[in-house]
């Protein structure tokens, strides 16, 4: 087990950017993991669609890495797949894009569909993104309209959880508190959510609740 390393200077540091990791899952929680690497634990943020593709803890885990470095802050992001981080990567060169806004969209929407509203110019399906507004959206289809081509990596579906759905119901919701929401928002959220769906699938609930969430 191991990761993948590309060695670049910074302030006179040599910095290891780490572009994959394959490991250990020692904890997972809807947007955030950690990976343990020959006995050293990464943490990493992942978008909410990654959490229900997880093993169950202890088991191996493969993730894709982008790594952030800023002045006060070196961050791990993962994801199931290369067109993903590609996407994830393209996000953040968008002028007024960070990396948590960039995470929040690719929470909120798979990877096709997002580059599929981008592509499509649907400023609407953007703006339902906590966090982007009109503006943002415009930005989006302006700058990476011509730069994406479509999407046709799969993201390895979830298992069925309706004998659980109790703790996928938390899972969803401990992800809306992650967002910002308040629990009793989260709560109300997904109880609308869920009601007279048929399917009550981790990624398919959270990305309704994540609409009605206030």
């Amino acid at each position: 087990m191991g990761g993948q390393f590309d060695g670049r200077m910074k302030s006179g540091i040599l910095l290891y950017m780490i572009s994959h990791l394959r490991g250990v899952l020692l904890e997972k929680h809807p947007n955030q993991v950690v990976v343990d690497v020959n006995g050293v634990g990464y943490d990493v943020t992942i978008p909410v669609s990654v959490f229900s593709s997880l093993p169950e803890k202890d088991g191996e885990v493969r993730l894709y890495i982008h790594t952030h470095v800023r002045e006060d802050a070196f961050s791990l992001f993962g994801f199931l797949n290369a067109a993903d981080k590609a996407l994830f990567e393209k996000l953040i060169g968008v002028s007024g894009i960070g990396p948590k806004l960039a995470i929040t969209a690719l929470s909120g929407l798979t990877g096709a569909d997002l580059v599929a509203a981008i592509r499509g110019g649907q400023i609407e399906a953007l703006v339902r993104i906590p966090g982007v507004g009109k503006k943002t959206a415009e930005r989006m289809i302006l700058e990476l309209r011509d730069k994406l081509g479509p999407v046709t990596a799969e993201r390895p579906g979830a298992s069925p959880a309706a004998s659980a759905f109790a703790a996928t119901e938390e899972d969803v919701i401990s992800a809306l508190l992650n967002f910002g929401a308040t629990r009793a928002a989260a709560e109300a959220a997904v109880t609308k959510a869920r009601s007279g769906q048929e399917s009550n699938e981790f990624d398919a609930l959270f990305r309704r609740a994540l609409k009605l969430v206030r």
